[in-house]
This record gives C-alpha cells, sequence and structure tokens, in this order.
C-alpha cells in the first residue's frame, strides 16, 4: 500500500487537505469518491512525477501540439459543466466524456486530460498541458474555480464568455465577405477581359490598319504584357505576399502591421471596437472568478489580439502599484480610449469593477455593430466604383476604337 496526499473539497465547498492509503492512484481516486470528496491535487508521498511538458509531447503530431477547434472546446465546456453540475468528479466526468469514439483530436486530448487528473494532477494543470487549445484565461479561471470550489459555475461563465468573444470575430469577418466577393468577381472580369476578349478585338483591329486611339493602345498594350508577362507579375505578387506575411511575423512586423491597422480609416473603428469589447469582456470574466489583478492584466495581454494594445495593458501592468486600482496606469498611455477608464474609475470607486467592464463590453459591443454597418454602407459603392472604372476602361477603350473605325469605313 502507498501513501497519498490529496487536497480536495466537500459537496459544500469546503477544503480537505489530509492522507489515505491506496494501491495507486486511480484506487486513492476511488476511494475520495466514495467519501463524497471532489479531488483537486492527489499525489503520492515521496514518488516522482513524469515531467508534464514530457507528456504532452506524446499528443503532438511532426512537432506540432494537437488542437481542439473552438466549436469543440465550447461543446467540452458545456457537457463538463453540466456533469459537475449533476454531483460528478472531475475525474468521473472526463472518464465520461473521454468514452465518446469522434474520430477528432479531442478524443485524445480529453482521455490525456483524464489520464493526468488519474496521475494526481489538478484540472487546472492538466489542461495547461494543451496550451493549444485551452488558453491561460481558460486555464485560469479554471484554477479559480478549483479555489472556490464552484467548478460548474467557473465553466458556464467560460462558456458565456467564449460565445460572445465569438459573436464578435463573427460580426468582423462577416463585414468583409461582400467587399471580398466585390473584389473577387471585378479582378476576374478585368483578367477575363485582358486575356480573352481584348486579344481578339487586336486581331481585328491590326487587319484593318487604322489608328487607334490612346486609351485602346494602351488596353492594347497592357493585355500583351500580361499576355507575356504575366505569370513573372503573378509570381512577384506571390512572393511579395510570402515576405510580408514573414515580416509581419516577426516582433518589429507584427507591432508596425497592428500599428497601421489601428490607424486605416473605417478599418480602425471595426477593429478597435472589436478589441476593447474582448478586453472589456475578458477581464470581467477573469476579475470577477477571483483572479489577481496583475495575472488578469497579463492573460488579457496575451489574449488581446493586437500588439500595440497588448503593450499598453503590459505597461499598465507595470504601473500598478496597489494591485487593485487599474483605470490611472491604463490612462496614463493614449491608446486605451478616455471614456473606457473614466467608467472603469467608476467602478473601482464603486466597488464594482467586473460590472463596470461589462458596461464597458457592452458600450464597446454595440459601438461595433454601428462601425460594422457603417463600414459595410462606405466600403460597398467604393469597391463598386472602382470595378466599375476598371471594366469600363475596358469597354471603352474598345468602343472608342470600333467607333474610330466605323467613322473612318464612312468616310
Amino acid at each position: 500500500m502507498a501513501t497519498f496526499t490529496y487536497t480536495a473539497r466537500t459537496k459544500a465547498g469546503e477544503r480537505v487537505a489530509s492522507t489515505l492509503e491506496a494501491t495507486d492512484r486511480r484506487a486513492a481516486l476511488l476511494a475520495l469518491d466514495r467519501l463524497g470528496l471532489i479531488p483537486v491535487s492527489v499525489s503520492e508521498r515521496g514518488a516522482g512525477r513524469t515531467a508534464p511538458a514530457a507528456r504532452a509531447r506524446h499528443l503532438s503530431w511532426h512537432g506540432r501540439q494537437e488542437k481542439m477547434s473552438t466549436r469543440d472546446v465550447l461543446v467540452f465546456t458545456v457537457e463538463m459543466s453540466d456533469l459537475l453540475a449533476s454531483g460528478m468528479t472531475v475525474g468521473r466526468a472526463l472518464n465520461c466524456l473521454a468514452g465518446r469514439k469522434t474520430g477528432k483530436a479531442g478524443d485524445r486530448i480529453i482521455a490525456a486530460v483524464r489520464d493526468e487528473i488519474v496521475r494526481g494532477s489538478s484540472l487546472s494543470d492538466a489542461l495547461a498541458m494543451h496550451p493549444a487549445t485551452f488558453s491561460g484565461l481558460y486555464v485560469s479561471m479554471v484554477r479559480a474555480g478549483e479555489a472556490s470550489g464552484a467548478m460548474h459555475e467557473v465553466l458556464r461563465r467560460l462558456v458565456e464568455h467564449y460565445e460572445r468573444v465569438q459573436e464578435v470575430r463573427e460580426k468582423v469577418l462577416m463585414a468583409l465577405v461582400y467587399p471580398l466577393i466585390v473584389l473577387v468577381l471585378g479582378a476576374a472580369t478585368l483578367l477575363f477581359s485582358l486575356v480573352y476578349v481584348v486579344p481578339k478585338f487586336k486581331i481585328i483591329f491590326e487587319q484593318l490598319g487604322e489608328t487607334l486611339p490612346l486609351p485602346t493602345r494602351i488596353l492594347i498594350t497592357g493585355s500583351s504584357w500580361f499576355a507575356r508577362y504575366g505569370w513573372a507579375g503573378i509570381l512577384g505578387l506571390v512572393l511579395v505576399g510570402v515576405v510580408l506575411n514573414r515580416a509581419v511575423r516577426t516582433r518589429r512586423g507584427r507591432l508596425w502591421w497592428d500599428g497601421l491597422l489601428l490607424r486605416v480609416p473605417l478599418v480602425r473603428g471595426v477593429l478597435a471596437a472589436g478589441i476593447f469589447a474582448n478586453l472589456a469582456r475578458t477581464l470581467a470574466t477573469l476579475l470577477s472568478n477571483g483572479v489577481p489583478v496583475l495575472q488578469a492584466l497579463g492573460i488579457v495581454e496575451r489574449t488581446v489580439g493586437n500588439r500595440v494594445i497588448g503593450n499598453e495593458i503590459r505597461n499598465a501592468r507595470e504601473r500598478v502599484t496597489d494591485g487593485t486600482t487599474i483605470s490611472a496606469p491604463l490612462a496614463a498611455g493614449r491608446i486605451i480610449p478616455k471614456i473606457m477608464t473614466d467608467m472603469l474609475a467608476v467602478g473601482e470607486q464603486t466597488g464594482d469593477v467586473s460590472g463596470a467592464l461589462g458596461h464597458i463590453a457592452r458600450r464597446y459591443e454595440n459601438e461595433l455593430d454601428r462601425n460594422v454597418k457603417i463600414f459595410t454602407t462606405a466600403l460597398e459603392p467604393i469597391l463598386i466604383v472602382v470595378v466599375a472604372v476598371l471594366v469600363g476602361f475596358v469597354a471603352i477603350s474598345i468602343l472608342m476604337a470600333v467607333f474610330n473605325l466605323t467613322n473612318g469605313l464612312n468616310v
């Protein structure tokens, strides 16, 4: 028999720490289950443990860790919350979910988390072994749930948070769908004209031998160049795209790109509203679940999605002195809007920072809706005019040549 040290909670949420004897960890967990305790951590006294990073490498593919989709994580979180609310222990709930065979990466990840729980790890530590699937926000919230004894409530709040964040992202993406369709169709029409239509008219114009108008000569020259060197132009654009993509992936390149997006007209309104809504919602979720302010700001810095704003949050985190007041450090920079820091300061004065952050999140979500409408309303006619000018130039150039030749034949 081995001796195990455990930390657990009763159904009422009281913390219990003691030891018990069992043949292995699985038997120790079953013994705790029979006692009606919810295990937080179970470890064998004096026994070493396999490094979590080494165990996590078993779930990698060509050096890349397997990952669950956002939708699968949401489903997993909902089901875990329901199972824990019904009275199941964490180990039994994970064992129930791991028994499903969907053929996805989630099967192996959930099974690995369950096995780590059996070895004596806490749920937060087991989830932290899979950073590609479970973010720092997720792990910190679960750790707060373990400390408070209300795990299913924390998981339910996580579901609500991620659903709101996903909704904001979908609004931004939907705003870009129609402009992209217009651009693609316009480019396809222009290429078809240059490759197929213009060369046929070129043969006719050369046979008639008339002097062509300037726009028509420009069009024919452009069509001939594209027919000969179009592949080189496309290859050049691809290479430029690859180089820019790699440059943006660097620290300085990402900082430059994120700063540029915050200055581009139309785009900055949509992007900034989405970022600030996500920032406020994430910070409110963390603080309302007992995550310390400095740790919460660190998580927000990594999940905000914009390097410029992330740097501003890091600077604010370094300015925080008392560990509670964050409105003044955020206001000391020039990136966070004043109305946001003012509303946050009111929440600090009333003692309801999470509530103030919730109001801020809703305000920026409403602003996001308005900015998306403005973006689509302004961008659609701009793109239509650009496409119409390009396609119209092709049509007018050909028509001018036709009219010129017709007048010459009449004479």
